[in-house]
């Protein structure tokens, strides 16, 4: 069973958000920290397809009564996902590792699970790169859209979280990681917000706890008035809200590595600055999570480099800021729902 794992990092890589190889053999590393043998042979069985125990017993030949703990406690500990209904047995489905695996390890991180993702992540933002839909999309702060700006539902933070019938709120993995490593910095930790299906897994499974509408919006009023990103799962009906920040996000951390981290997110918008009412006072240019703002006689905006977040906006008190959507041929429509998305992942990745 040696090649055990070579063979679940070839299964995760040909589900839709990817597992790339590297040189270095990072990513084999991370799996043997996260599955035993056992779990890594039973893992690469499932697919994106939520199916009953008795479905993938019969592909491992085991019995169902025996593989029925062993898919439990996997799921218990991050490795697969696991869906129930009332009055059903449970269902279980593969976990990809981002956005998946790496997220419900948000309460058991160690060093050296920390060391090797770090030192894998740079190949996962490569690898996503070459892709048109990305798993999460950036939609500006509610006090940077001026009442003239014509916004969809699915770019309204506030309108997302209304529609939830069950929120779980939960730390923020990648601030959580950095401060164990020593590199953490001060924005609030608890404000990653999940939904549905999701939101249930993450309470179950003790990483997150269940909140109301009301306290959700609380919560996403705090991220914002501390000015973070706010990122939500790249789809009209999102699963999840991030709120991020460029220092510790692996995303938005790695993309401020970039010379033009504007066409590698899933964005519709893009600040300008109104020069008359600008005191050159910098404030916005310390705000900008992707060094998209220098400041000269007055603020100045890189668009190749602005992700349209509208943070820099909502922090300006002189009115000198104002975001302004992109045109409609550059504009970014999400799928429908998360079905769609990771569809068309798979179809950019070649994968159907």
């Amino acid at each position: 069973m040696s090649d055990v794992y070579h063979k679940l990092a070839d299964h995760l890589d040909s589900l839709p958000a990817g597992y790339p190889r590297t040189e270095s053999g990072v990513e084999i590393r991370i799996l043997r920290h996260l599955f035993t043998e056992q779990e890594a042979v039973i893992a690469t069985a499932l697919s994106m397809s939520a199916e009953p125990v008795e479905s993938i017993a019969r592909r491992l030949e085991m019995k169902p009564e025996q593989l029925a703990p062993v898919l439990e406690s996997m799921s218990r500990k991050g490795l697969i996902f696991r869906i129930r209904k009332k009055g059903s047995a449970p269902l279980y489905m593969a976990a990809q590792f981002v956005i998946g695996i790496w997220e419900y390890h948000v309460k058991d991180l160690t060093p050296e699970l920390i060391r090797d993702f770090n030192q894998y992540v740079p190949h996962l933002i490569e690898y996503w790169k070459r892709q048109k839909t990305k798993q999460l999309r950036v939609i500006p702060v509610s006090k940077s859209i001026e009442a003239r700006m014509t916004t969809m539902p699915y770019e309204e933070a506030e309108t997302i979280i209304r529609s939830q019938s069950k929120i779980v709120v939960a730390p923020c993995i990648c601030r959580k990681e950095h401060r164990m490593a020593g590199n953490g910095c001060d924005y609030p930790l608890e404000v990653c917000l999940t939904f549905g299906t999701g939101a249930s897994y993450y309470e179950e499974n003790g990483l997150g706890r269940s909140i109301s509408r009301q306290e959700a919006l609380e919560i996403l009023q705090k991220g914002m008035d501390a000015g973070l990103v706010l990122q939500p799962g790249n789809s009209q009906k999102p699963l999840n809200i991030c709120m991020c920040c460029g220092c510790c996000c692996q995303i938005l951390k790695n993309l401020k590595k970039m010379d033009r981290p504007a066409e590698l997110v899933c964005s519709s918008y893009h600040a300008r600055v109104v020069p008359e009412n600008c005191t050159a006072c910098g404030l916005c240019a310390e705000r900008c999570h992707m060094d998209a703002i220098s400041v000269e006689d007055t603020a100045v905006v890189d668009l190749q480099r602005c992700i349209g977040c509208g943070v820099c906006v909502a922090g300006c008190q002189f009115d000198a800021l104002a975001l302004e959507a992109k045109p409609e041929q550059e504009r970014w429509v999400p799928p429908d729902n998360v079905f769609e998305t990771y569809l068309n992942i798979a179809r950019e990745r070649g994968l159907l």
